[in-house]
């Protein structure tokens, strides 16, 4: 996937209101960029870290900057949960996830009841629907990759609904996407959110198959290039 280059490099200052950070630009400006992810980043949204920003001129747009990257110690992380679901399809369509080898995007966001969705319905070579639920981890503790990095209700509903689509006979997966390279398998952090631990616990125990992958990346591109296993 590429990313919406030429990226600026800028100096984190402070993160506030979840989705916001005032970050300085090289160069000398200070500018108020978008963090599109929820979590709390820990170790890595800290003030003077370095970030990369995407701008745009859309008017639609509140904010021109993005934060796409950030720099931590072994490496670049991405910090634009979005992309998650762009990689996702990508890797789908290219056959860079063996364990959905079988599958292919028939519908991004299906609906499956009032205000449910889910992140992309699947279909294989037989003819069988099946669902997929893509969740994004940047946090890191040791080698491991641990989801989530904070309390995440939205999370557990989609468990639950995963799980009552496995019972029900229908396929369904969960796709953990590290924007990072520097992992070797991802966990659940219980300690952190112990009903998502508990609901991921039941969804493995309905059938709901479960894939983790880690990413490559640069100033120019995020690309999943490797399965991990759950640890």
């Amino acid at each position: 996937m590429q990313l919406p280059v030429p990226l600026q490099s800028a100096t984190l200052v402070q993160r506030y209101k979840r989705f916001l950070a005032d970050c300085d630009v090289e160069g000398g400006s200070r500018v108020t960029a978008h963090i599109a992810d929820p979590g709390r980043l820990p170790g890595l949204a800290v003030p003077g870290a370095r970030l990369w920003l995407s701008a745009s001129d859309d008017p639609k747009r509140k904010l021109r900057h993005r934060g796409e990257l950030i720099e931590a110690e072994d490496g670049l992380v991405g910090a634009n949960t979005a992309n998650a679901n762009r990689l996702a399809r990508d890797a789908l369509e290219a056959g860079l996830l063996p364990s959905l080898a079988a599958w292919r995007i028939e519908a991004r966001e299906p609906r499956l009841g009032p205000g449910t969705r889910l992140d992309f319905a699947l279909a294989d070579a037989a003819g069988r629907r099946g669902y997929l639920e893509v969740k994004n981890i940047t946090w890191r503790r040791g080698i491991v990759a641990a989801f989530p990095d904070a309390v995440t209700a939205r999370g557990t509903r989609h468990l639950a609904l995963l799980a009552a689509l496995a019972q029900s006979g229908t396929p369904a997966f969960l796709l953990f996407v590290c924007q990072r390279a520097d992992v070797a398998a991802v966990t659940i952090a219980a300690d952190i959110d112990p009903a998502y631990a508990r609901a991921f616990a039941a969804a493995v125990a309905a059938g709901v198959g479960v894939v983790a992958c880690r990413c490559e990346l640069n100033q120019y591109a995020i690309t999943i290039f490797e399965e991990i296993p759950m640890g």
